[in-house]
């Protein structure tokens, strides 16, 4: 990789809350009122591999949102931490267990954690840990580079765990689908470093598109999407995220997708998978979590 070595940061995260206005109810992409479940704080009986689609839930992630009181420490905590990083519970009836970061939110930010189902029953808000963050900054070889393609958002010591084989001069990527960028929704304009952007699909139209098997932990890629600085439209660039959350009933919500790599289409080879992909999984966080 072309990159300096990478340091590490001890960033602490509380278990988040769920919270609700005075009126509990959000309206969906019909006028209908609906009660937001599942977005934010413990979340349990979701996994990794589970449909996007197969829950009445408002952007669950199989984790724990983690956030900080300060929103300063808060934007620092989402942006430095990356997939696989290893989470060490501190306080609390799981002090001692170790989790590893699966995502993150946009919004005022949070950072999704995974750990055991077993774990996470143990959780309660404002549990303390601490979140081993590294990979932002990491880079690729100096041919893909030059051409200003960047890694984000994950730690490149787990690329290889994954279906992504980056070689000198290009990369290799087996993906759930591959889909226009007009599909993103909320995040466009967001900072990619701190926010997730949102797939606009739903039972019906991901069919349309090829995911209509879309699970939590695939990976998709993206056509003509620049997420380097601000997530924009730009032709002739590609960017691969992963989903991290269940779909949303709202407009210009679903499901979520964290961007960890953006190249130039002449430097990456995509193979859509529709029906047997594998992207990210609980036995692989399992495994990155114990290193």
């Amino acid at each position: 990789m072309n990159a300096p070595a990478l340091l590490a940061t001890n960033a602490l995260g509380i278990v988040e809350h769920p919270g609700l206005d005075g009126n509990p109810y959000l309206t969906d992409a019909d006028g209908r009122p609906y009660v937001p479940t599942g977005d934010g704080g413990v979340v349990l009986g979701l996994h990794l591999g589970d449909s996007v689609f197969g829950f009445d839930a408002d952007h669950a992630s199989p984790a724990v949102s983690l956030i900080h009181p300060e929103q300063a420490a808060r934007h620092a905590l989402t942006s430095f931490a990356c997939l696989g990083n290893r989470v060490t519970v501190r306080t609390g009836a799981a002090a001692g267990a170790v989790g590893a970061v699966l995502g993150k939110r946009g919004e005022q930010g949070r950072v999704l954690a995974w750990f055991p189902q077993d774990v996470l029953a143990q959780m309660v808000p404002g549990d303390a840990m601490v979140v081993r963050a590294m990979g932002q900054g990491a880079g690729l070889p100096e041919p893909i580079a030059a051409l200003g393609g960047q890694l984000l958002n994950v730690d490149p010591a787990v690329l290889p765990a994954l279906p992504v084989m980056v070689g000198d001069d290009g990369i290799n990527v087996v993906v759930r689908g591959r889909v226009p960028s007009k599909l993103i929704g909320n995040g466009i304009g967001r900072p990619a470093h701190q926010w997730d952007l949102d797939l606009q699909v739903d039972t019906i139209t991901a069919a349309l598109v090829g995911l209509e098997v879309l699970r939590l932990g695939d990976l998709v890629a993206v056509d003509n999407l620049d997420v380097r600085h601000n997530a924009g439209y730009r032709r002739g660039w590609v960017t691969v995220g992963v989903v991290v959350t269940t779909s949303s009933p709202r407009a210009g919500l679903g499901p979520g997708l964290m961007p960890m790599l953006c190249v130039p289409q002449q430097v990456i080879d995509v193979t859509a998978a529709p029906t047997d992909h594998v992207g990210v999984t609980a036995e692989l966080l399992a495994r990155w979590a114990a290193r």
